[in-house]
């Protein structure tokens, strides 16, 4: 019954929403202007002021070599901003609007004339050189596609987990069944007295942050003399198929902090999260600062959410429907409940939100031109999914996504505790990265807002992934840093003071985490302690279980 309730609200929003007069007469007239010219243009060959699509679907000569093919490709830009423009112009309800500019997109990049054999001056001109074998090629391509259950990006047989990438040296000195616990081996004669555990997302692999030993964050906290220590999560299965968010709290982010310390003999230690795994983190400490414990002297968030009022594209996947349907499925509790969030799912979803790049650009190399993905060590790792237990999963979309009851203190009880972001002591390292559409910067900055122990906000250029993995060696990209500790309520108002620095904010996090490390002791001979003993080199089974 409310489901039939919820897709009628739907439908009303979506018939809701009207395009003004006004507004439509303006994009038929701009339309049948620019329709007009192109015909013109067509009518005129060898016409000067014709000129190549600005996109570089239609960048190579054999589309301007062919008048039908150059015609198409022009057509269908105009069509594709037209259409665009359409949905920009339609008022109503703001999420339904989002949600139908949304599918406009998806629906204007999977027409796009480049995708089809038949439409593809290019495809076509390869299959005639190689007498069919690229199309052979290809087809051998998408069969492989589909016995392996996605489409292929890299080489993902030039990979292998702990020999190419993954390869920082360490150990494994403690495992559960929801995470094993590595700790990496110094590179210094001396390591800080305070060590850093790091908590990376679980709803994708931690060697993201270990990929190779140049772009290694790890290998980078090693090397500064930091004591580091990494939470590798279990990839789910049926056995773990019913955990819950309060497990992941409880069972993992607490109890690694508490082995740490343990390991360390360090009463305080330095914490990092990344993604959701700074999610995770944050609501631990305030479980313990609930339970009148401050473990962390210091605290860093990258690309996290703490306030999910600023989502960006997610939002549009997320209202009371789709959570409920999520909870009736796959968030059931106790025994016989719950079930498994395939990892493929979400790649799949993550991949649709740049289609451009992230599937139609492999749809036309790797099938219509039977072209081979090139081997790339971070495009292995995004098609190396991991499995989540359905309850945890549907208590995160609820409380957060959804209800965003983090940010009110008291609204959430986490491990039996009512929690208060507020009440974490730590110092905290905020940071965002400015072209990110999966942690929208602004809503990065917005923990600047809730947690109140200095704290400090950096802003890095690029996406989620290529603006946090960026080593100073690289010298590549900038980042920017406020003026003085003022931390204005909007992300708006802290950029238009801020300055731009050239490289990698690494060493600014470095230079800001040094004085939380305490004294300089000799570096452990050993991994672990008497209690937990290396059971396996890093970086252990976990990380090698397939989706």
């Amino acid at each position: 019954m409310e489901s039939t309730r919820d897709i009628g609200n739907a439908l009303q929003a979506l018939s809701s929403l009207t395009l003004p007069g006004e507004a439509t007469a303006k994009l038929q007239a701009e339309y049948l202007e620019a329709a007009t010219s192109l015909w013109n243009r067509v009518l005129q060959p060898g016409d000067a002021s014709a000129a190549k699509p600005a996109d570089r679907r239609f960048a190579a000569a054999e589309w301007a070599a062919n008048p039908s093919s150059a015609f198409l490709a022009e057509m269908y830009l105009l069509n594709a901003r037209t259409l665009l423009g359409m949905a920009d112009q339609l008022q109503g309800d703001e999420k339904t609007r989002a949600r139908v500019r949304f599918a406009v997109l998806q629906w204007i990049d999977a027409a796009a004339p480049s995708n089809y054999l038949a439409l593809n001056p290019e495809a076509q001109k390869k299959a005639i050189e190689t007498q069919g074998e690229s199309i052979a090629a290809g087809l051998r391509q998408l069969w492989n596609d589909v016995q392996q259950g996605h489409l292929s990006q890299t080489d993902e047989s030039a990979f292998e987990v702990g020999r190419n990438v993954a390869t920082t040296e360490g150990s494994v000195v403690f495992e559960n069944e929801l995470f094993q616990l590595l700790e990496y081996k110094p590179l210094t004669a001396k390591v800080f007295e305070r060590p850093l555990l790091i908590v990376p997302p679980c709803i994708n692999k931690f060697y993201i942050l270990d990929l190779q030993p140049e772009n290694s964050l790890i290998r980078h906290s090693v090397a500064e003399g930091h004591r580091t220590f990494v939470v590798s999560w279990k990839n789910a299965g049926e056995e773990i198929a019913q955990r819950t968010w309060d497990d992941y709290i409880e069972s993992a982010a607490i109890e690694a902090i508490a082995l740490v310390q343990q390991i360390s003999g360090s009463e305080q230690i330095n914490t990092l999260g990344f993604c959701i795994g700074g999610t995770i983190l944050a609501t631990a400490l305030a479980v313990l600062a609930a339970r009148g414990e401050q473990p962390a002297a210091s605290m860093t968030l990258l690309t996290t959410f703490l306030d999910f009022s600023e989502t960006g594209v997610l939002d549009i996947f997320i209202d009371e429907a789709s959570v409920r349907l999520r909870e009736v499925t796959i968030g059931a509790e106790g025994p016989g409940g719950g079930g498994l969030l395939k990892g493929q799912e979400l790649a799949t979803t993550f991949s649709f939100l740049r289609p451009n790049e992230l599937v139609w650009n492999y749809v036309v190399g790797n099938y219509l031109k039977g072209e081979a993905p090139a081997p790339f060590d971070l495009l292995y790792w995004n098609s190396d999914g991991t499995n989540l237990p359905g309850p945890m999963y549907c208590w995160y979309l609820r409380n957060t996504y959804l209800e965003n009851k983090l940010v009110r203190p008291g609204a959430l009880t986490v491990c039996g505790e009512k929690i208060n972001l507020g009440k974490i002591a730590a110092p905290a390292y905020i940071y965002g990265s400015r072209e990110d559409h999966i942690v929208p910067w602004a809503g990065a900055y917005r923990s600047t807002q809730l947690l109140k122990g200095k704290r400090r906000f950096v802003l890095g250029a690029s996406g989620h992934i290529a603006g946090v993995i960026n080593p100073p060696a690289k010298k590549k990209r900038s980042h920017w840093t406020g003026r003085g500790a003022a931390l204005p309520a909007t992300a708006e108002a802290w950029l238009a003071q801020a300055d731009e620095h050239p490289g990698s904010w690494w060493t600014d996090w470095s230079d800001w985490l040094r004085p939380f490390g305490g004294k300089q002791i000799a570096a452990p001979k050993a991994p672990g302690d008497r209690k937990h003993k290396a059971i396996e080199p890093a970086p252990g089974r976990y990380v090698k279980e397939k989706a």
